[in-house]
């Protein structure tokens, strides 16, 4: 039988800027909380790769935060996404990624594709009648482009205001402004922003937030957009190729770099999912038939995971035995023999891993990546501050996704599978359960 297209109206925004640093985490997360305050459901999106904004985002809206890219999840995943959330949310809120137009594709690419209106968000901190014409480039760069309006961000004072609203072109709407406080600021740190669980006062940052937009007309409820999804997106059921596996996750500050997509698809694919915290010395369970250890920030607690045996014997145990274990990123350094801090110190690590990595002070690799194998292409990006030294021979090498320029190696050592790539399992169920039963990639 022919798919069917079916449509769901919801009231949507996609909130944009013009670079990174402009406030859009901050915002959007007040926006959410305000809306919740009105007992309205509220959906939100990432746009892009990112662990980090969505934490924040699922603590100010009360539900988990799905990755959009029209490449790493794909045009018809986003659509399936969208249609799901416009079925059982009152707004919809996507965050844009960087600039408006950067990257390929871009947020831009993406608001445009779905026909969502573009807020743009301006840091208008020390500027003023320039605010209007980076405003209007904003909204008329691309003709396809459905433009919301623009509000200004840390802005210094009612005067200051009122010079970058009378700047604003008169055809482009005028959404308000937020003055500067350093009360709902969000702290960042080399990977981004800090994550939730550190942020003390995080849920009393994101009130502030929405007090500040409370007045704004960002706060009113957006058009309603149409979402289309086949029946075949929302409704074709996957093979439960992981059925009965049981997988323990290590979750915890220093392994937390997980898309809640990645635990969703394992779960339908018939795994059952538990948890461990390497840094609270929890044993990996040992009836567990594989383990993933996803990034984090390993090299924030080095010495903790270096006292904790308990733990480390878990995992020491559970490879030994020759059970799989997938490791990204964060979770590969702790793998390792040793991690070497920007200060020089040197930590030993599991030694799971033949090999040693020295964090940098710059990124070493930022970007989309493919990994194709002997199931197809799976998507992912990568993003890392270290640099790895090994002996091991790669077993698969990632390209990167515009250019096929060779990207991470992914290294197979015994029953271990580890690489950089932060990959995104809904983008290839099949080599994602091979990954997990340790078969041939």
């Amino acid at each position: 039988m022919a798919a069917t297209a079916a449509a769901l109206a919801c009231p949507a925004l996609f909130i944009g800027a013009p670079a990174s640093g402009q406030g859009k985490t901050t915002l959007t997360a007040g926006l959410a909380r305000l809306h919740r305050r009105m007992g309205r459901r509220v959906r939100v999106f990432k746009t892009g790769p990112d662990f980090l904004d969505p934490m924040i985002l699922e603590r100010a809206s009360g539900a988990s935060v799905l990755s959009l890219d029209l490449w790493m999840v794909g045009e018809a995943g986003c659509r399936a996404l969208l249609a799901q959330a416009a079925a059982q949310a009152d707004l919809i809120l996507i965050e844009g990624v960087m600039g408006l137009f950067d990257g390929t594709p871009s947020s831009a690419d993406l608001a445009a594709k779905f026909g969502v209106p573009v807020a743009a968000i301006i840091n208008a901190n020390s500027m003023a009648q320039t605010f209007g014409a980076l405003a209007f480039g904003l909204a008329r760069y691309r003709a396809d482009l459905p433009f919301h309006g623009v509000l200004a961000n840390r802005v210094g004072s009612p005067r200051h205001a009122q010079m970058l609203q009378e700047g604003l072109p008169a055809e482009i709407r005028w959404l308000g402004h937020v003055a500067s406080d350093a009360a709902f600021a969000l702290p960042d740190r080399h990977l981004g922003l800090h994550q939730a669980s550190e942020i003390a006062d995080l849920d009393a940052r994101i009130e502030r937030a929405a007090d500040a937009l409370a007045h704004t007309a960002l706060a009113q409820l957006p058009p309603a957009v149409a979402f289309h999804a086949s029946d075949a997106e929302t409704l074709a059921p996957l093979p439960r190729l992981l059925d009965g596996m049981h997988i323990a996750i290590a979750r915890d500050a220093a392994f937390s770099f997980i898309y809640p997509a990645n635990l969703a698809l394992l779960e339908t694919l018939g795994a059952h999912l538990s948890f461990f915290s390497p840094l609270a010395d929890e044993p990996a369970p040992a009836h567990a038939d594989a383990l993933y250890l996803p990034g984090g920030y390993p090299e924030l607690h080095a010495a903790a995971l270096a006292r904790n045996a308990r733990s480390a014997n878990s995992l020491r145990a559970h490879v030994i035995a020759s059970k799989p274990l997938v490791a990204e990123c964060g979770g590969m350094l702790y793998l390792l023999d040793a991690l070497t801090g920007v200060d020089g110190t040197r930590t030993p690590m599991l030694g799971l891993l033949p090999g040693e990595a020295v964090m940098q002070k710059r990124f070493a690799a930022l970007g989309m990546q493919r990994l194709d194998g002997a199931h197809g292409t799976l998507t992912g990006h990568t993003f890392h501050y270290s640099r790895v030294s090994t002996p091991l021979a790669s077993t698969l090498r990632a390209r990167h996704a515009q250019t096929g320029a060779e990207g991470e190696p992914l290294y197979r050592h015994g029953a271990i599978v580890a690489s950089y790539m932060h990959a995104y399992w809904p983008s290839n169920p099949a080599f994602t359960a091979a990954l997990f039963h340790g078969t041939a990639l």
